[in-house]
């Protein structure tokens, strides 16, 4: 990849792994927040309104969270890619696979479990961006923080 520039106290191999690494957070970033929306439209059942509002304010988070990677990216030299192919292309995460209308239920334990791999993701791409630059884990580690909180609301509304 040709970078624009580096940051001073950055190689530019270092830098295209960094990048490299935040891209893949940021493809499911906008991933994420694609399966937001679609389980907030199509989650129905018992406790319908709690769980459809629980879900939206998310959808802004993880969209703040891939803004906040994007801009990482460009500060590095780099240029993110936020187009659909990119999300596909650098999935290596397993699919969402809940389609249609479902019970909250469904939904909630479906978006737990995406959330796990998520989470793990963030964290293995912490462990290596720790070697690499503290800062672009640091906005990682803090991305992280807003994912388990979400996920423990999920879970609470399980009981």
């Amino acid at each position: 990849m040709a970078l624009n520039y580096t940051i001073a106290g950055l190689s530019e191999s270092a830098s295209e792994k960094i990048i490299s690494i935040l891209q893949s957070r940021l493809s499911q970033e906008q991933d994420a927040a694609l399966i937001l929306k679609h389980a907030h439209w199509n989650v129905s059942g018992p406790n319908f309104i709690g769980v459809h509002e629980m879900i939206d304010p998310q959808v802004d988070v993880v969209l703040n969270q891939a803004d906040e990677t994007a801009e990482r990216i460009s500060q590095l030299g780099g240029g993110p890619d936020g187009r659909p192919d990119a999300v596909v292309r650098n999935r290596d995460w397993a699919e969402f696979d809940l389609t249609g209308t479902n019970s909250t239920e469904a939904y909630i334990k479906a978006l737990i479990a995406y959330y796990d791999e998520f989470i793990i993701n963030d964290r293995n791409a912490i462990a290596e961006l720790d070697e690499l630059d503290v800062i672009s884990s640091n906005i990682i580690q803090d991305h992280v923080q807003d994912l388990e909180k979400f996920q423990w609301f999920l879970r609470a509304h399980l009981g």
